[in-house]
């Protein structure tokens, strides 16, 4: 656990005499404790012993009778609660319980000097927490820990949305928070650092340690994460004789200064668990072992000095790397995938670690939505523990936005929502997250097991598997999986269980089930979005058309810094990413006469691209545009275009959309137009090559050179005819926020390609007219089978991204400032505001689900004392919300699924009223699934209750 102030205690309230306690504090322990004070009457092993001992009858030298009692857990815990301090209070409650003579307790200030000597180290140290492992788990202050975690990447989100986000993160049942660090936004030129607003991780560290979760640091520093250049600055690239990820000394010195400074800036912050912080992990690289190999001799010297780097560090907590099976000692190798159930560490001294389950996936501009069904991913995760594993993060558990040019692939969307448990906008996707709470409450249930021993794996069958945690002192826990698609009975400790196609049942005491990840005692909701057009929420009551400014970006070459080179250049050494966009400009004399022309055929302008998109112009007129794709970022076009006789300009304007982010040398991978450009005849072979002439080049656009995405400049036009439908423009208008506290988004629909600021933060990169295929999506997907990342697909043959978000702190109530950047034509006027909202809610449970994992009493001993029967439950997501109506309500066998049920040929004629009566005009409702709240309508059936109801 995190040393964190008490609530009373602000910064600064420390007396001098405290801090020299704290200092000293982390590096003690009890028995140290007990040598270093011998003269103090009280006995720290009296004091905070775990046990509460009878009190004794003692004879005193003149054979009078005396009761002593030890230290009571009450003090123990009330102690503890005070972090160790509030001595006089303790004191206090000590004489008040008698526990503590009041002469003892007057005895003058040097004692309690003593004591309060006593009480901080014994708090402080009692916070600083020993992280090291064995074969089974990570094991913190001694003691085997079953972790739960999940991905939050701090830049994706922002720090207002932070607690929200880690406090959801806590409430479904997480115990860690795990999140890469972004070298190449914290280290924009070598030497000058950036760590405010979203880049600040030292306060996104402490804020998960404020809600009492712990920290796994990935520093990488390469992280992949569908992030731009996988995380590294494009300086990197620059510096002579550097090659990336492998046995090179200039890389090898940046990518040590780099992390260095990282645990640096933890270690003075003491954000270690080691000096009482939240970080009980760090990881070094990141997925080598998927592409050591084509780095060859080279691969292994280099993980082994990444190794020996980190652990150099001295953080005091454990190193991983993940997907590196030859990870030398001590550093842990971890398993990332959708299923990591059959991995194995590379030593039988380390714990099965999952460092990302990938909870759906990411989004490609031009690709449909993935997702991944709820049951297929919990019953990834208890298959994980069941086969032994003590640490699993979810990878998204938040996947937030990539604002700005901070997409990687190329191609990658700027949602990165990933399916995960909480959306995008910061709300928990159900039944997603609310199944996964459940999935851990019921493995928490048998973690003492877990850590106790070892598992044994007695035969069920084929597809089956039985799983059981049993020690000598009677601890006992088990999971049933079944493997196959088909459901199955299996008999297990003379005991009948059904068990569903592709799940686990977890058993905490070897005997009843407290879940099936199957089945989904959770409530669904169906999320919507309500409109306001822009007209709607402008700041003015003009017209809109008067609403909205433009600026038309010049075609070709408009800048000072353009420069002349022969040949044709390739686009990243060019610009260093410094912007998306690069000028390739070229004037050539036409005769008439040229060979391409002669047969009197329409001319054709050749271009081939290493990628990722270009738009075309003749003559200062878009003759055409290409786009690559997340399969094939390079193009190949041909454009017809008219040619006059005398000076013709051609300016070819190449952008990227993200950089390479994957792969052996991925940094090598090239963009831009690096050739041929040719005109050509339509109808014969002839053509001229253009590609070895005189091409002026500009880096970047003049909108951003003068600052227009802040909207302040003076530039901008405003009149009755609004260009519409025009290439290269720039759009502002300004609007008033959203009403209410919902998630907003804009709509881009009526808009081509180019950026959007708000209030001069980039919302990042907008693409509606990259329309996913029109086939391969389905309409509901079997979570039965394995997974994979087009399994299940979604809006098909429509925009991959046609919403986007805009962080509420980014908005003020009016005034607001849009700016957008098109580059191939739109109607601004079409953009509408939307706000993420819920439709309803939904959930359908069967007389044959367990009860609520909620419910399970590990004190009981009997089935009838555990479990009271299936139950349905709905909660409204807003506090200030109540169940405002039940739009469906079925018992018997109702069909469809949340949004679209009806009733099966058996459903029972109480089911509505009774709902209604249950949940109307509550925030919250539970109704028992039976017959004896619905009656039988049918006989030897299994029965469910569907409900859908909506809240106001």
């Amino acid at each position: 656990m995190p040393c964190n102030r008490t609530p009373r205690e602000e910064p600064g309230d420390e007396d001098e005499d405290d801090n020299w306690v704290v200092a000293w504090a982390c590096p003690l322990r009890r028995r140290f404790l007990a040598i270093l004070i011998p003269s103090l009457s009280l006995s720290l092993s009296l004091c905070f012993d775990s046990s509460l001992k009878p009190a004794k009858k003692q004879e005193t030298k003149d054979g009078r009778k005396k009761t002593t009692r030890p230290f009571p857990q009450e003090a123990v815990k009330a102690f503890r609660r005070r972090g160790g301090g509030g001595l006089r209070g303790i004191c206090s409650f000590l004489v008040a319980q008698g526990y503590w003579g009041r002469k003892m307790a007057a005895r003058g200030k040097g004692f309690l000097m003593g004591l309060a000597l006593v009480a901080g180290v014994f708090a402080a140290s009692s916070l600083c927490a020993n992280v090291t492992y064995d074969h089974r788990a990570l094991v913190v202050d001694g003691k085997r820990r079953v972790l739960v975690s999940g991905s939050i990447h701090y830049p994706r989100s922002t720090p207002e949305m932070w607690p929200d986000l880690i406090q959801k993160s806590k409430d479904g049942g997480l115990d860690v928070i795990e999140t890469y660090v972004f070298w190449n936004i914290h280290e924009p030129v070598r030497s000058q650092y950036d760590f405010e607003g979203r880049k600040d991780l030292v306060k996104f560290v402490k804020t998960v340690a404020e809600a009492g979760l712990l920290v796994h640091l990935r520093i990488g520093p390469y992280v992949c994460a569908e992030w731009n250049y996988g995380g590294f600055p494009l300086w990197l690239h620059f510096i002579p004789g550097i090659q990336f990820r492998t046995n090179n000394e200039p890389f090898k010195t940046e990518m040590q200064r780099f992390t260095a400074k990282i645990v640096d800036m933890m270690k003075q912050e003491k954000l270690y668990a080691s000096q009482g912080g939240p970080i009980i992990l760090s990881q070094i690289e990141n997925e080598y072992g998927n592409v050591d190999s084509a780095y060859g001799s080279g691969a292994k010297p280099y993980i082994n000095w990444a190794a020996t780097m980190a652990t150099s560090l001295d953080t005091g907590v454990p190193w991983v790397m993940c997907q590196q099976g030859d990870a030398p000692d001590p550093i842990i190798n971890t398993c990332n995938g959708f299923y990591c159930d059959q991995f194995t560490p590379n030593s039988n001294t380390k714990p099965k670690m999952w460092t990302e389950n990938w909870s759906g996936w990411f989004l490609d501009f031009g690709g449909a939505v993935p997702y991944r069904p709820a049951e297929d991913l919990a019953f990834a995760v208890a298959r994980f523990f069941q086969r032994g594993g003590t640490f699993q993060n979810y990878y998204m558990y938040h996947g937030g936005t990539n604002f700005g040019r901070t997409t990687g692939g190329p191609f990658i969307a700027t949602s990165y929502d990933y399916d995960a448990p909480i959306d995008e906008y910061g709300l928990v996707r159900q039944p997603k997250w609310g199944h996964l709470r459940d999935v851990h409450k019921a493995i928490k249930l048998c973690e003492d097991a877990l850590v106790a021993t070892d598992p044994a794996y007695p035969s069920l069958g084929p597809n089956l598997e039985a799983t059981v945690y049993k020690t000598d002192t009677g601890l006992c826990a088990a999971f049933l999986a079944n493997m196959g698609t088909s459901d199955a009975t299996v008999t297990f400790n003379g005991k009948s269980y059904q068990l569903p196609g592709w799940s686990v049942s977890i058993l905490p005491d070897c005997k009843n089930v407290a879940l099936n990840t199957a089945k989904i005692n959770s409530m669904s909701m169906i999320p919507t979005f309500v409109y306001e057009s822009l007209s709607e929420v402008v700041d003015s009551s003009s017209t809109v058309n008067a609403d909205w400014s433009w600026i038309n970006e010049p075609v070709g070459i408009s800048k000072d810094d353009s420069f002349v080179k022969p040949g044709l250049l390739e686009q990243i050494n060019t610009t260093a990413d410094s912007s998306d966009y690069l000028w390739y400009s070229l004037s050539t004399d036409i005769t008439g006469e040229e060979p391409f022309l002669e047969d009197g055929s329409q001319a054709v302008l050749h271009v081939e691209s290493l990628g990722h998109a270009l738009h075309a112009f003749v003559n200062k007129k878009l003759a055409g545009s290409k786009a690559g794709n997340s399969g094939n970022p390079k193009i190949a076009v041909d454009i017809p275009v008219t040619l006059l006789t005398g000076k013709n300009t051609i300016d070819l304007l190449s952008l990227t959309v993200g950089l390479q982010n994957y792969g052996a040398f991925y940094d090598k991978t090239g963009a831009g137009i690096t050739g041929p450009v040719k005109l050509k005849s339509s109808a014969s072979g002839s053509m001229i090559d253009l590609s070895s002439q005189q091409w002026t080049y500009q880096i970047g656009l003049q909108g951003e050179d003068k600052g227009l995405p802040s909207g302040s400049s003076s530039m901008w036009i405003t009149k009755p005819s609004l260009p519409k439908t025009q290439p290269l423009t720039w759009y502002k208008t300004t609007f008033a926020a959203p009403a209410g506290n919902d998630p907003v988004a804009i709509d881009f629909s009526g808009m081509g390609k180019g950026e959007a600021w708000v209030n001069g933060q980039s919302i990042g990169r907008y693409w509606p007219t990259n329309v996913a295929p029109g086939s391969g999506c389905t309409n509901s997907c079997n979570y039965r089978g394995a997974y994979s990342s087009n399994k299940c697909l979604k809006s098909c043959g429509k925009p991959s991204q046609q919403l986007y978000h805009v962080p509420r702190s980014w908005l003020k109530p009016s005034d607001n400032i849009l700016v957008i950047f098109e580059e191939i034509g739109g109607d601004p006027t079409q953009i509408s505001f939307a706000t993420r909202q819920i439709e309803s809610l939904c959930s359908w449970v069967s007389e044959s689900h367990p009860s609520p994992v909620d419910m399970w009493n590990s004190e009981s001993e009997s089935k009838s004392e555990k479990t009271s029967g299936p139950i349905l439950s709905l909660e409204c997501l807003h506090p200030n919300q109540v169940i405002s109506s039940i739009k469906f309500a079925s018992f018997g066998t109702p069909q469809g699924t949340c949004g679209n049920f009806s009733h099966g040929k058996c459903s029972s004629n109480r089911a509505l009223a009774v709902v209604q009566k249950a949940c109307i005009g509550s925030k919250s409702c539970m109704v028992n699934v039976s017959i004896n709240a619905f009656g039988n309508p049918c006989e030897g059936v299994t029965k469910s209750l569907a409900v859908e109801a909506s809240c106001a």
